[in-house]
């Protein structure tokens, strides 16, 4: 096959529209395994052509470590879809794990991307993940395990996913990526070494690697929580067990999030109203990710400030121009890297300011 089929080259306005006209409903799942992969690259195209043939869009990334996986598949196609992931030896047998809720445009064009690691992890060398991991907990062990007053509930994520839902009295660091959590984690926990950790991420692809660097590091009594929140929830629904979980599990499409329980833990960013809506800022210079309640959304429309909001409503050559001078074009991209409270006490702050001005 040409290289050429193996990209999807339509704009989002043609991609939007052929969603628009589907006539079948969609199921997204996700789905990763640690395993050695060697020949990277071929796999990845199979991969692409059979998956554009099926219709399945979502982000699929491929590294010598393994699969990890997000996507949408059409209803019609699901066995079809099952069949062609056992095709792979490399991925037989691997556990497909339901979305919380479904949605037609959760993705809108198929990616399927040769990494250098499946979780980037910030460390030249690999983990030894696929001989020394963590215990794996059950929904229920999970419940029980928090009981224990030994025990340590640790946040996996980055800070924007905890804010808005996390399970009871977990520990929740103030990191924006994986590789910055890693190190935080340990540092915190140092003199913790003979507690009983437990770990959770949004589908259990983290907390692998953080077991493993975490045992890696002396720490005794390590386990993680199988299948993520994801895996959680429905067991939680299935078992008729008490979730632990409050709040939205955050998720990396245009979905935003999933309701786990109707808890609303957070705040607007703008207003300090509750709200658990996270939204890019419409402005793509800036494009900041924060809370922003419905209120706010129509006094801002749809951006971090007034002064975004602006040049947002200029037309596209407008913008263009003005992106020449980035920091005219993005007013808080220079404070995007910043912690959890310096970025959303600065939106607050700007929000107030423009409002009474």
């Amino acid at each position: 096959m040409q290289k050429n089929n193996l990209l999807n080259r339509k704009n989002k306005q043609q991609l939007l529209k052929d969603l628009d006209l589907e006539k079948f409903e969609r199921k997204i799942c996700s789905f990763y395994r640690y395993i050695t992969i060697n020949n990277v690259n071929d796999i990845r195209n199979q991969l692409y052509s059979i998956f554009s043939e099926l219709n399945v869009l979502g982000r699929i990334y491929i590294a010598k470590e393994g699969i990890n996986a997000q996507v949408s598949i059409p209803n019609p196609n699901w066995r079809k879809f099952i069949n062609a992931i056992e095709f792979f030896t490399e991925f037989k047998n691997m556990q497909i794990k339901p979305a919380v809720f479904h949605s037609k445009y959760s993705f809108i064009k198929l990616i399927v991307r040769v990494k250098d690691k499946i979780v980037a992890d910030g460390f030249d060398d690999d983990l030894n993940i696929l001989s020394s991991i963590g215990t794996y907990l059950s929904a229920a062990e999970f419940n029980e395990a928090m009981n224990d007053p030994n025990s340590i509930v640790v946040d996996m994520r980055n800070y924007y996913e905890s804010e808005v839902g996390h399970f009871n009295n977990a520990i929740c660091p103030d990191a924006e990526t994986f590789k910055d959590l890693l190190p935080l984690v340990k540092k915190m926990l140092n003199e913790k070494k003979k507690n009983k950790l437990l770990l959770y991420c949004t589908g259990g692809i983290r907390c692998e690697k953080a077991s493993a660097y975490l045992m890696n590091h002396d720490f005794e009594d390590v386990n993680q929580l199988q299948g993520g929140i994801i895996s959680y929830n429905q067991q939680v629904k299935e078992e008729n067990l008490e979730c632990k979980f409050k709040g939205k599990n955050f998720v990396f499409d245009s979905r935003m999030g999933e309701i786990i329980t109707e808890d609303i833990i957070s705040n607007c960013h703008q207003c300090d109203s509750p709200s658990n809506r996270h939204t890019n800022c419409k402005n793509q210079a800036c494009h900041i990710l924060f809370i922003q309640c419905e209120q706010c959304d129509v006094m801002f429309h749809n951006c971090c400030s007034k002064e975004c909001s602006i040049i947002a409503a200029l037309s596209m050559n407008e913008q263009r121009e003005l992106r020449k001078q980035p920091l005219k074009a993005a007013p808080l991209r220079k404070y995007q890297k910043g912690t959890k409270p310096r970025l959303q006490e600065l939106i607050k702050k700007r929000a107030k300011a423009q409002l009474n001005s």
